[in-house]
Order: structure tokens, then sequence, then C-alpha cells
């Protein structure tokens, strides 16, 4: 999901004002999706996803019918002691979950390859089935 900017108010509103500050400062704390890009090479998709910050073991890629669904989850495994008293922190534990169209993709064919913060995906297109000739027997 995207974020949406609203238009500037020409008018000063108490309550949309406080509203914008809560949204200000608790919008940072929740994960947002990651960043793709998808190149078409003509009989495949190059798909780069960051993922900075990720081990490999952290990423899984699923694919249920013509879905590719690509989840990664971050966990705080640190037990929390009481000489830690942050004074920000800014870093987020949580899971991200993108989901795409694959129906036009060979799935049994797809490679996949993390390396240094980017998950890289090469992803064939399917090949378009010959027709078949026959010929047909004259009587």
């Amino acid at each position: 999901m995207y974020g949406l900017t609203p238009f500037e108010r020409k008018s000063f509103d108490l309550f949309n004002a406080f509203h914008d500050f809560e949204n200000d400062f608790f919008g940072g704390m929740a994960p947002a999706a990651f960043k793709t890009d998808i190149k078409d090479e003509g009989d495949k998709y190059l798909m780069e996803a960051e993922l900075p910050g990720f081990e490999k073991s952290d990423i899984k890629l699923d694919i249920s019918g013509n879905t590719l669904t690509l989840s990664a989850e971050h966990s705080d495994s640190s037990e929390k002691k009481d000489g830690d008293n942050y004074v920000c922190r800014e870093r987020s534990y949580g899971s991200y979950q993108r989901s795409f169209d694959i129906s036009g993709i060979d799935a049994d064919k797809i490679d996949a390859e993390y390396k240094n913060g980017i998950l890289y995906m090469t992803m064939p297109k399917k090949q378009k089935a010959q027709p078949e000739v026959k010929r047909l027997e004259v009587r």
C-alpha cells in the first residue's frame, strides 16, 4: 500500500493539526513495504527487491496457483535489560509481505539469489505453445 499526501489546507484547524501530529509521530513506527524493481527482458522478467538487514533464512518465497508471495520477517530477539535506555529507536521489527501475479511465468524455472540486501529473481516467461500441425488424408 502506498501512502497518500493530503492537499495543503488553506485554514488552520486544531483537530486536523493534532491529527497530523499524531500521524507524523506514530506513522514512522509501522514497517513499510519493501521496494521492488521489475524489468522485462523479452523472454524473462528480472526482479530486484530491497530487503536490507535480513538474513537469507528470514526470506520466504511461496507459490500458490498463479501467485508468488515474497515475505520476510525481522525479529527483536534481544532481551530487555535494565541498562537498555534508548533515546531513539528507529529500526523496525516485524514482517513484510508482497504478492505478485505470475500467471505468465514458468514457475518451475524461477531462480532467486540474495546478495548484499537485495533479492534478485529471474522469472522466465511461459513459452507460447506451438500449434500442432496435422495433415489430413483426403479420401
